[in-house]
């Protein structure tokens, strides 16, 4: 569990840091994204090698319901994200698409995954989202650029989103985890 919770951390301050400490990020200039880079990667690898052998309490597991909530929320997780990258309408009413998806991944997740482990992996990630976002706009809210309508990156977006979804289905399916029931 330490190194679960280590890699959360380390996640989460790494992501933060250009934001509780700016002048701190600022004199690090053009070096610091290599070094953010770096501690992100780590925390990654952190994370990953954490959970699998956490030990806590389990509080649920996966139901129907639950599982169908999860799926209907990790396609619009990476709809918003691929929205974000290729740039479709939606990220002109959506302010933080990229973080939205994460909150998105983070509560179904926690939907189907009732344990300590998760709870410190998924809900510590969603709290870091959150606590982004926040901070994010209290530092001004700039315009939202609404992108002009593309009816092919529109379509992009969707397909990409599919694909992408379809992928981490395999994957999970792959890894034991079946993603539909």
């Amino acid at each position: 569990m330490t190194l679960l919770i280590l890699g959360v951390l380390l996640w989460s301050v790494a992501h933060l840091f250009k934001r509780l400490a700016p002048g701190a990020r600022a004199t690090m200039g053009t070096a610091g994204r290599a070094v953010i880079a770096v501690l992100i990667v780590a925390s990654v690898v952190l994370m990953v090698q954490g959970y699998a052998p956490a030990e806590g309490t389990f509080y649920w597991g996966r139901s129907a319901p639950l599982v169908g909530i999860n799926n209907l929320l990790m396609l619009f997780a990476v709809y918003f994200m691929a929205a974000s990258i290729l740039k479709s309408r939606i990220t002109a009413k959506i302010r933080h698409p990229q973080l939205t998806a994460i909150k998105a991944w983070a509560l179904a997740h926690l939907l189907v995954n009732g344990d300590t482990a998760s709870f410190v992996l998924f809900g510590g990630l969603l709290v870091w989202a959150v606590l982004s976002v926040i901070l994010i706009n209290k530092a001004g809210k700039p315009e939202l650029q609404v992108p002009a309508l593309s009816m092919p990156r529109e379509l992009a977006t969707v397909v990409v989103a599919v694909v992408v979804y379809g992928a981490i289905a395999l994957f999970h399916l792959k890894a034991g985890y079946p993603p539909f029931g």
